[in-house]
């Protein structure tokens, strides 16, 4: 059990943890989460014991084991497996001293501690980390200085898990993974035996957890659930905190208003007396302060091209002509897809993209692209493109140079830089305002097709959502390479999986990725890496029937995810409507205005109607082959 109890610590005069306390029962798994700077970060430092409170209390039991994972990347010559099993310090020196050890008494008890720890079958288990995290077995073998720095942040994620402490704090762990690895990581954390708490702006994996604690305005506080029960939660406390703050400052007013008036007068001095007590004693409501966060905006084509956008047939693409990435490519993109690219890191995803982008030629076959086509490219290496010096003022000026002053710092502000925000330099941004700017300006003229490759490294939860709400209104095609699943499932209708040397439809949702993706572990049994529980029947038959149905509901799903981005479409604009017809100036100086956005408002309430009883019946034959299924 960890016991935090009136938690203070400073910095630069801020307050970051004002007397918080928690109690995080032994065995939860529990997500942390906050505005960015709130001091996530920090009390993990408290935690470890890198920094000292200036008061309040941290307690575990005794003997607890805290573990992280390192903030430097693993090197030198040591193997990765080396480099895991390191990671057991006991292991490591039982085994050296049973080397050397003479005494019987003592060789007997090192032998019993070794078999109490399952030092015998630490290799299997290491193995099965490190391949649940991207690493074939030939892989393990090699040294850590043969891989780049993010695969070998893998390593030392794989070795804070191997090193199963008792309270194991995990901060953005998928910052380094592909998809395949988040959803090994989100198996193996829910059979994890320990207290996990952990730090990530990955919706999904927080929605697993049992726990969420908020840090907020330097207190903690814990809420039962995932992250989407959290939310709810919060919301509501949000909306009743506001109303009984306005109810209580009514009241305050009311009561003031009684004591200007009637305190010089005799007859009521009593009465005004007793109000002046009680407005002394109305503790104020604090409000809840709700961090602003800035809307992405995708500028969308002019108009829409003729479908298809760009074909494929038998197009084979790499970077050496005797060794080709991808082969067989038979593919169509139309203007309005949104293609959610799935596959495990190397397997050519980037490659694909860059393809399609036109920044790699085909080596074989034929590529047709629609004729004045426009692609936009977004990777998370160009954040290092910007120049550190230049604002984002100064990128939006090299695209306006002929653009009146007023223009320009309009159009900077509608990227999401206002304010004095629009004049710091690129340098001194943070990695989610650079991923923000970089977004703004490959958008910036309308582009026809726009590929995204793992734009939500620096983004939180909130900006992950306005992210969404930006690509259902952008009109133009979409390719997404992410390991964030809410977006996957949020945002693409389509998924392609690069495996095999090529690139393929994938028939399923995410769910029916997740149970491909970790359906080897069942097979092979390997519950040692927290994989889902091995079934009675054959992978081949268990393969076979998960196809099959994919296959019938493929197309229900679809209908479903159609009818549910029309909701959403049709419920934004309800609102701006709302907004706009709520101004009373509207009805006196633009009388046929508010006419026609009257009527208008009309037209999306009927055909939200629409789309949600087209919702409702698609739903019901879903439920029903569901059902009738079997499933």
């Amino acid at each position: 059990m960890l016991q935090i109890n009136d938690l203070t610590y400073r910095i630069a005069g801020r307050t970051l943890l004002d007397r918080a306390t928690l109690v995080l029962p032994a065995g939860t798994r529990a997500g942390l989460v906050g505005r960015n700077g709130a001091g996530k970060t920090t009390l993990f430092r408290l935690i470890l014991g890198d920094i000292a409170a200036e008061g309040g209390t941290i307690a575990l039991p005794r003997g607890s084991r805290v573990g992280e994972v390192a903030q430097e990347a693993p090197a030198g010559e040591a193997s990765l497996m080396e480099v895991v099993l390191a990671a057991d310090p006991e292991r490591s020196a039982l085994l050296a001293e049973a080397e050397t050890a003479t005494d019987p008494h003592r060789i007997s008890d090192i032998h019993t501690r070794l078999a109490d720890i399952g030092a015998h079958a630490a290799e299997g288990r290491a193995a099965a980390i490190l391949a649940g995290l991207g690493f074939a077995a030939e892989a393990q073998r090699r040294p850590c200085s043969a891989f780049s720095g993010g695969w070998r942040m893998r390593v030392a994620l794989a070795a804070a898990l191997f090193a199963e402490p008792d309270l194991l704090l995990l901060d953005e762990p998928t910052n380094y993974l592909d998809l395949e690895g988040t959803l090994w990581l989100d198996a193996f954390l829910a059979k994890y035996r320990h207290t996990v708490l952990l730090i990530s702006h990955d919706r999904d994996l927080l929605d697993r957890a049992e726990m969420i604690v908020h840090l907020d305005q330097g207190k903690l506080t814990a809420y039962r659930g995932g992250y989407s029960q959290f939310d709810r939660q919060r919301r509501e406390k949000l909306l009743l905190q506001t109303k009984l703050a306005r109810k209580q400052e009514e009241q305050r007013r009311h009561m003031q208003a009684f004591v200007d008036r009637f305190r010089a007068k005799a007859t009521k001095a009593r009465q005004a007396q007793s109000r002046l007590k009680a407005l002394a004693k109305l503790e104020p409501i604090a409000a809840i302060v709700e961090e602003e966060v800035q809307e992405f905006h995708f500028v969308s084509p002019v108009r829409p091209l003729a479908p298809p956008i760009l074909r494929m047939e038998d197009v084979t693409a790499g970077y050496a002509a005797d060794r080709p990435v991808l082969r067989r490519l038979n593919l169509r993109i139309d203007n309005d897809d949104r293609i959610g690219l799935l596959g495990a890191n190397g397997n050519g995803k980037s490659t694909f993209a860059k393809l399609v982008a036109g920044r790699l030629a085909p080596q074989n076959g034929t590529l047709t692209r629609a004729a004045k086509m426009t692609v936009a490219y977004f990777a998370q290496h160009q954040l290092d493109e910007l120049s550190p010096e230049h604002s984002p003022y100064d990128h939006v000026r090299r695209l306006m140079q002929d653009d009146p002053e007023a223009r320009v710092r309009a159009r900077t502000g509608a990227l999401g830089f206002p304010g004095a925000k629009m004049d710091t330099p690129a340098g001194n941004l943070s990695g989610g305002e650079k991923a923000r700017l970089l977004l703004g300006l490959a958008t910036f003229s309308g582009p026809d097709l726009l590929i995204l490759d793992e734009p939500t490294n620096h983004l939180d939860i909130d900006s992950r959502s306005a992210l969404v709400t930006a690509l259902a209104d952008y009109t133009g095609a979409v390719i997404l390479i992410t390991h964030d699943r809410y977006l996957i499932d949020a945002a693409a209708d389509r998924l392609w999986l690069v495996a095999d040397g090529t690139v393929k439809p994938f028939d399923g949702d995410i769910d029916d990725y997740r149970q491909m993706v970790l359906a080897p572990e069942r097979a092979n049994g390997t519950e040692a890496a927290e994989g889902p529980t091995r079934t009675s029947r054959s992978p081949g038959d268990d393969r076979r029937r998960a196809a099959e149905r994919r296959a019938e509901l493929a197309p229900l799903r679809r209908l479903i995810k159609d009818a549910e981005t029309a909701m959403e479409r049709h419920q934004r604009e309800m609102a701006d409507f709302d907004r706009r017809l709520a101004d009373p100036a509207l009805y006196a100086t633009q009388p046929a205005e508010a006419a026609r956005l009257a009527k208008a408002r009309a037209e999306a309430a009927k055909a939200l109607a629409g789309a949600e009883e087209r919702w409702l019946a698609v739903s019901a034959d879903y439920e029903s082959a569901m059902t009738s299924g079997g499933d």
